[in-house]
């Protein structure tokens, strides 16, 4: 008598939005002007929690503290339709332009912020620009500080401005050379054309053709939990305001077109995210965490003073 072939598992994604002002971070960091977030970060936010809705799943929100600060009816009804709230710092600083003591002000102002407009505990935190590497490990320490209880902020492969390609590409609590624990969960990546590449979010998710994306989403689910990572402007479609393009027609011809090729494929991105969760849906950070906790199945790692893995 022939025994039945196994079922393949298959991890269950997470999706998750850093949720940010595109208009407002670009003004500061391009153009060197301050101004509050607008308000297009609340209807495109609406537009990601519609489609979560639409497919009766939660993930997880990693929110800004300026954000926060001014909007704190989104953090509420991030809370209230059931999903994670998370920090994705305060200003948007990256970890490579601050000193131990600035990230613990950015991130213990941040998650007070959201704890308090939400009314829930904040576990998570995720990194601008996946600021987290071998040489901002201590940010590691801060985090831990700060009252986290796991980080999601490691690129596991080498970008042009970000990566830590040594990490390993699986969810791996981090002891570190203080004595402190906290896990990590990497972003998902992909081989492709010999190269190791964020295969689930960003301008990868966007510009790759929708069968490219979901040939990637499925080979890594065989043997990890997929990690989406989405930002509300990616889903804008709309002009933006005049004033932005003053400073853009002023900005060095570098600069305006990396500014300009963040637009490209913006209408494919609701689509795009709507097709991926109805694959399986999704479920929050923390059950991810609390999954592999309960099957005893998480990684383990030491972290040395100089960021080398042990």
């Amino acid at each position: 008598m022939g025994s039945k072939k196994t079922a393949e598992k298959k991890y269950m994604p997470s999706f998750t939005v850093d949720v940010e002002d595109g208009i407002s971070i670009a003004m500061r960091d391009a153009f060197g002007e301050d101004i509050k977030p607008t308000e297009r970060v609340l209807r495109l936010t609406d537009q990601i929690l519609k489609i979560y809705s639409d497919h009766s799943v939660k993930g997880t929100f990693f929110v800004l503290g300026l954000i926060a600060e001014h909007y704190p009816e989104l953090v509420q009804r991030i809370e209230k339709e059931g999903h994670e709230l998370a920090v994705h710092g305060y200003h948007h600083l990256l970890f490579t332009k601050m000193t131990p003591e600035k990230a613990f002000q950015e991130l213990d102002g941040a998650k007070k912020l959201i704890e308090d407009a939400s009314g829930a505990e904040v576990f998570g935190h995720r990194a601008p620009a996946f600021s987290i590497n071998s040489e901002t490990s201590w940010a590691f320490d801060v985090l831990v500080k700060c009252g986290f209880e796991y980080d999601s902020s490691v690129m596991p492969c080498k970008g042009p401005h970000y990566g830590w390609p040594e990490f390993p590409n699986k969810i791996t609590a981090i002891h570190t050379a203080k004595e402190n624990k906290i896990i990590e969960v990497p972003m998902s990546t992909m081989q492709f054309l010999g190269r190791n590449i964020p295969a689930c979010g960003g301008s990868y998710l966007r510009l790759a053709p929708y069968s490219l994306t979901k040939r990637f989403f499925d080979t890594i689910r065989k043997n990890h939990h997929p990690i989406v990572y989405i930002h509300p402007y990616e889903l804008d479609t709309e002009r933006y305001p005049d004033f932005y393009f003053g400073e853009l027609k002023k900005a060095p011809l570098r600069t305006n077109l990396s500014l300009r090729s963040n637009w490209l494929r913006r209408s494919s991105v609701a689509k795009k995210l709507d097709q991926l969760m109805g694959i399986d849906g999704s479920v929050t950070m923390l059950g991810i965490i609390r999954e592999r906790e309960k099957e005893g199945a998480l990684s383990k790692i030491n972290l040395g003073e100089d960021g080398s893995l042990q």
